[in-house]
């Protein structure tokens, strides 16, 4: 869609120079994604390839072809054997950034699911091309994807809020989903190369077997991280009373202050973060949660931010 002066500040829609603006504030993210965050997040980013690196890995008895550079000479004196020091070898990595936009993310209390998440997604691929590692996208409408392939390049990053933004507007026109979950992990298993570090920007509504089924092969070659947008009505039910509500098409009332409603609804919400939390865990995959009602960058800074002095881990 082409931008005007009209929606270019619309709230519905993920702010193009909002975006373009974290590259900044991702710079803070100096951990970002070599270290596990410092929240629910798991996994690393090194490499099962031994070599030179900066990462000292263990020492083994001197083998031909050895650089002797390498040589422990402390070990050897011990043992009168020679020994010498392997390293891990950190190696690049892609990362690849899929943004879920379809129907369901066009909702919130304060702010949009679907805007936060494009701001979360947005962060990542800065941070992404802060690390020096090549970053892509997958972005998914209600009727359309997107693909922006992996390079080291800010033109990437550009491209990708682009096709953000005008995911992000295209929610203004409800649309039929013809996407799940489970088709969008599909595609990614497609589109993810071996050794791909992973964000899924999404909020999880549909989450099945299915998608179980595709996200077990994308951790077996990747590291695969989680990042679940809410918003506090999906939590808890507003304070009692008759609400209007509408999904585009259909307009109902809804009672608010029925009790087996408001304990249904909550529990609802709760069986199914605690779903994905222990599935995050059983991949040993990162999972980070992403309330509308916060800033995004304060919860990856939590996970990738820098330490402050004297703060305990």
């Amino acid at each position: 869609m082409t931008q005007t002066p009209e929606n270019n500040n619309h709230p519905a829609i993920a702010n193009l120079s909002e975006m373009v603006r974290l590259r900044y504030a991702a710079r803070e993210l100096t951990g970002f994604p070599r270290v596990q965050a410092r929240q629910m997040m798991a996994g690393g980013h090194r490499s099962r390839f031994r070599g030179r690196g900066m990462d000292f890995d263990e020492v083994r008895i001197y083998q031909p072809g050895d650089d002797v550079r390498s040589i422990d000479w402390r070990v050897t004196a011990k043992t009168q054997t020679p020994h010498t020091k392997i390293f891990r070898e950190e190696r690049e990595r892609p990362v690849l950034v899929v943004s879920d936009l379809r129907g369901s993310m066009f909702f919130g209390s304060q702010r949009l699911k679907s805007v936060h998440a494009c701001e979360v997604s947005a962060a990542l691929a800065w941070a992404g091309l802060n690390a020096n590692d090549r970053v892509g996208g997958l972005v998914f409408g209600a009727q359309q994807q997107s693909d922006v392939k992996s390079r080291r390049s800010h033109h990437a990053v550009l491209e990708f809020i682009h096709k953000l933004r005008d995911f992000s507007e295209q929610l203004l026109e409800p649309a039929a989903e013809q996407f799940s979950l489970a088709h969008i992990l599909e595609e990614t298993r497609r589109f993810a190369l071996p050794g791909t570090t992973i964000f899924i920007v999404s909020d999880f509504h549909d989450f099945n077997e299915d998608c179980e089924r595709h996200l077990f092969e994308l951790a077996r070659h990747g590291n695969l991280n989680f990042c679940h947008i809410f918003d506090n009505i999906e939590i808890e039910l507003p304070e009692p009373a008759l609400y209007a509500v509408s999904d585009g098409e259909q307009h109902r009332l809804l009672d608010t202050g029925n009790s087996r409603l408001r304990e249904d609804f909550a529990n609802a919400f709760e069986a199914r973060s605690q779903r994905l939390k222990k599935f995050s865990q059983q991949l040993s995959a990162g999972l980070l949660p992403f309330n509308t009602a916060n800033s995004a960058m304060s919860v990856l800074a939590q996970a990738y931010g820098k330490r402050r002095k004297g703060r305990r881990s």
